[in-house]
């Protein structure tokens, strides 16, 4: 068998090629891009990548071709398929039809969120000693790779995204998975280039709880009216909240204000005590993520006090909060935050801490709602939580950036150019501060190139 991956760099393609090369499959695949961290999986692997789209790139034929939604027609390697007549299918299908069959499937859907705690319910699952089985939008850091298949009975969990499937598939992705417990974590707009507003994509979460057996499970988070509109247009499944209203059937309670220390409590064993974490991630954002992780690896069978103790021991996703490095008493830390409310948690979570230094936040609007603009009157305050703000406008930005600057309270600067931002930063950063850089790309590779700089600086 012969599987050839069109936009195979993607973290979600990737990801398949990884779970079908360990089923036995020969795989290759092409992309406009071909980089790491995901081509050195592949590589690693085996699996043959091609850089740019060609019709050569489909010889000898596949067996079958699965498409990525970064492709559409036009692309020269679509146009030579579809005039092959090669059969051809896309990732959430294939994943659908050749891994999540006999498994119980555990999706973690919303807007934010997703990849930290996709990575919490497989962590939990696997300090439980199940062995789950996970395909996850990042690299979790427990595992070091972004997917694999598992022990065949145990649980799978699928970071469950409501971008598009594929060209000829417009649906979200997450209707193909099927999942016996279905996590959905917030709900607000994004995705503008392909959603026209925040009830489009009601309307396809609600496709998603269709889906949803009745034998299964909805965990939803409370305090989220977009979650309860989706509820009401009809639900068949039973549905647990979890969050920090006092009727939620799990219960977040904050020990510290950086909600580094934490209680969880179920309802439904209201005589036993709080079970409480201590672990090295913060902001209320991510103590939410974990308690949605402990339901869920609840509902697999995990015990509440065995998943507490497994948190401390987690390690977030790569560019989650990831420390790049430290030079002098600076750090260095990445954060795939590509939305003002994410860009907004991240750093509240941060400043809310006692690590003493300044919150430096370096943002780069480049996500596809960002290049629109949609969200753009949100920005300004999203970096409220920073001490200063440093705006880098891609040149693929259709809108300008001065009237979020002018309109932040948060002393903020433009750069157009990546080496005057780079030398702006190493000339204002001082000892005990924290560099945040947000974006959802690899922004020119801004993270060496500063602690580069700042080793030339300070002499290592």
């Amino acid at each position: 068998m012969h599987l050839h991956i069109l936009g195979i760099c993607g973290t979600f393609m990737g990801s398949l090629a990884l779970l079908a090369r360990e089923q036995g499959v020969r795989v290759s695949g092409s992309d406009a891009g071909v980089y790491p961290p995901m081509s050195t999986q592949l590589e690693q692997a085996g699996i043959s990548l091609m850089e740019g789209y060609s019709a050569a790139n489909l010889e000898p034929r596949p067996d079958l071709v699965v498409v990525g939604n970064a492709v559409s027609r036009g692309n020269p390697e679509v146009e030579a398929l579809l005039d092959l007549g090669l059969p051809y299918t896309s990732g959430p299908q294939w994943l659908a039809e050749q891994v999540l069959p006999g498994r119980r499937v555990v999706a973690v859907a919303g807007t934010h969120g997703k990849t930290t705690t996709a990575s919490l319910v497989a962590w939990l699952l696997e300090a439980a000693g199940q062995s789950p089985g996970f395909l996850i939008g990042g690299v979790p850091r427990n595992f070091g790779v972004s997917a694999r298949l598992g022990a065949p009975d145990a649980p799978f969990v699928v970071e469950a995204d409501e971008y598009d499937t594929a060209f000829f598939d417009k649906r979200s992705k997450f209707v193909h998975y099927r999942p016996d417990i279905a996590v959905l974590g917030n709900l607000e707009f994004d995705h503008a280039d392909i959603f026209d507003d925040l009830a489009a994509i009601e309307r396809q979460f609600h496709h998603l709880v269709r889906t949803v057996p009745g034998k299964g499970k909805l965990l939803v988070a409370d305090g989220e009216p977009a979650l309860e509109r989706v509820l009401q247009q009809g639900c068949w499944t039973p549905v647990e909240r979890f969050g920090q209203a006092a009727a939620s059937d799990w219960r977040l309670t904050l020990e510290r204000a950086d909600a580094a220390d934490f209680s969880v409590s179920r309802r439904a064993d209201e005589h036993a005590a709080p079970a409480r974490v201590a672990w090295s991630l913060s902001g209320t954002h991510n103590a939410r993520n974990a308690l949605a992780a402990i339901a869920a690896a609840h509902a697999c069978g995990v015990d509440v006090a065995t998943a507490a103790r497994a948190l401390s021991r987690f390690e977030a996703p790569r560019r989650r909060q990831e420390l790049r490095g430290e030079v002098a008493g600076i750090s260095v830390i990445d954060d795939f935050a590509h939305h003002p409310t994410a860009i907004a948690t991240t750093l509240e979570g941060l400043s809310a801490g006692d690590a003493g230094g300044r919150l430096l936040a370096v943002v780069e609007p480049r996500s596809n709602t960002m290049r629109l603009g949609t969200l753009r009157e949100r920005l300004a305050a999203s970096v409220d939580s920073a001490d200063l703000a440093f705006w880098y406008r891609p040149a693929e930005l259709d809108w300008q950036l001065a009237p979020v600057i002018e309109a932040a309270t948060t002393p903020s600067r433009e750069f157009t150019e990546l080496d005057d931002l780079v030398t702006c930063l190493v000339g204002e950063a001082r000892a005990g501060d924290r560099i945040v850089v947000m974006s959802n790309g690899s922004f020119g590779g801004i993270h060496e190139r500063l602690l580069n700089a700042l080793e030339d600086k300070h002499g290592g």
